[in-house]
């Protein structure tokens, strides 16, 4: 798949970008897991993500945050991550300007990324949070929650007590005009060890449960 460097609010980022075959595809935008614990796009989750995206006829967007790989800047604890994110998805935009859906989807710290990008473009109508880390970053501003999605967690995670992403699925119901899923891959780590056919075969089943317009649904919380 192509190699894009785009502009960042510190300078160049990296991404790797698969563009639709399909007129006006929606657009999907994937986001990496902490990156001073050495993850980058190339994460094999969120390189599944991707995959899942791209089966599905999405225009799709990974990407190294400021400061990993070609990626120019430093770690600025979330909030540059965040304004990078922002900034990747206005390069799909830009290339994509009458996409029929936008959808974001994370990976632990980029579940997290994900959900507050999420909260500040209305434009994005889709999510997906894999392992968000509840127990360590705050999800309040979760309120309310504007668009549906799927929150995805590992029985076996020793990072992110099943409790804290409960809690947090929880909260979720009580929202209104939302549709959010909650899938449990049983026995899953943290990093889905042994397990990455389990989860791309949930995504996938998610994603072909969804439409791809902007057609409302009502809320709905399943567990499974």
């Amino acid at each position: 798949m192509p190699e894009v460097i785009f502009n960042g609010p510190e300078g160049r980022l990296e991404g790797r970008y698969h563009h639709s075959k399909t007129l006006n595809a929606p657009i999907a935008l994937l986001l990496h897991p902490h990156p001073q614990y050495g993850a980058t796009m190339n994460n094999r989750i969120v390189q599944t993500m991707f995959r899942v995206f791209v089966r599905r006829g999405f225009s799709a967007l990974r990407f190294n945050f400021r400061g990993v790989g070609r990626s120019q800047g430093q770690f600025d604890n979330g909030q540059g991550e965040l304004s990078d994110a922002a900034a990747a998805l206005d390069w799909m935009q830009a290339i994509n300007p009458n996409a029929a859906r936008c959808w974001v989807g994370g990976f632990s710290f980029g579940a997290w990324m994900g959900m507050q990008l999420l909260m500040r473009r209305p434009e994005i109508d889709g999510f997906i949070s894999v392992t968000p880390p509840a127990n360590i970053y705050d999800f309040s501003f979760l309120a309310p929650c504007p668009s549906s999605g799927l929150i995805v967690h590992g029985t076996a995670d020793e990072l992110v007590p099943e409790a804290a992403v409960a809690r947090l699925v929880h909260k979720l119901a009580g929202q209104r005009n939302i549709t959010v899923r909650y899938k449990q891959i049983q026995d899953a780590n943290h990093n889905y060890s042994d397990r990455l056919i389990e989860l791309e075969t949930a995504l996938d089943a998610y994603l072909g449960t969804v439409p791809l317009d902007r057609a409302a649904s009502s809320l709905t919380v399943v567990a499974s």
